[in-house]
């Protein structure tokens, strides 16, 4: 996760509002079902700025590992991070897409990891610079997905009982549409 409030001001491939949204509602997923997470920064000083509020205060006692370049493989903290996490799996959501998260995740495919890019919790400079790094990471075999397309696949079934109720406020909380026929399935149909 690399989501820093100055980087935000560049982004255009997305409503910065949505981008938010979007991210946020990722973290809460990866919080309800108990996903390990690491979260960098860059030149968090100078220009990228700290990790952007809204997150932060979700994760408020997570570390974040500050990196020198924009590419999250190449910092050796992170990379450690990473692998501790035993996953070979990886979900990654950021800004910009064009630099940070294309890098990060063409590096990590090279090294044997499976990765998933959540394209709605992504921005980058431009509309067509965050499309062709998506396609260029999804040539190279990435995954693109949405942060709803992770929850429900990771929930994949509702009688899953031990993340029903986090699953499902993630989704009533910042699902649209889907959230709102959730909500209304659970205050509406008797149960």
């Amino acid at each position: 996760m690399v989501h820093q409030a100055g980087l935000n001001f560049g982004v255009q491939s997305i409503d910065r509002q949505s981008l938010l949204n979007n991210s946020v509602a990722l973290l809460e997923t990866a919080l309800a079902f108990s996903l390990p997470i690491v979260v960098s920064t860059s030149a968090s000083k100078v220009y990228s700025g700290p990790l952007m509020p809204d997150l932060h205060a979700l994760v408020p006692h997570q570390t974040i590992i500050e990196r020198k370049n924009m590419n999250v493989w190449e910092d050796a903290a992170c990379q450690a991070a990473i692998a501790a996490t035993g996953r070979k799996k990886l979900l990654f959501s950021g800004m910009l897409t064009e630099a940070c998260i294309s890098s990060a995740v063409l590096s990590a495919q090279r090294d044997g990891y499976e990765c998933y890019v959540v394209g709605d919790a992504c921005g980058g400079l431009t509309t067509s610079g965050h499309e062709l790094a998506s396609q260029r990471m999804s040539g190279h075999g990435a995954q693109l997905t949405s942060w709803l397309q992770v929850v429900l696949e990771l929930q994949r079934d509702w009688t899953r009982k031990e993340t029903y109720d986090g699953a499902r406020a993630v989704i009533e909380k910042n699902g649209g549409g889907c959230g709102a026929g959730l909500r209304y399935a659970r205050q509406m149909l008797p149960h």
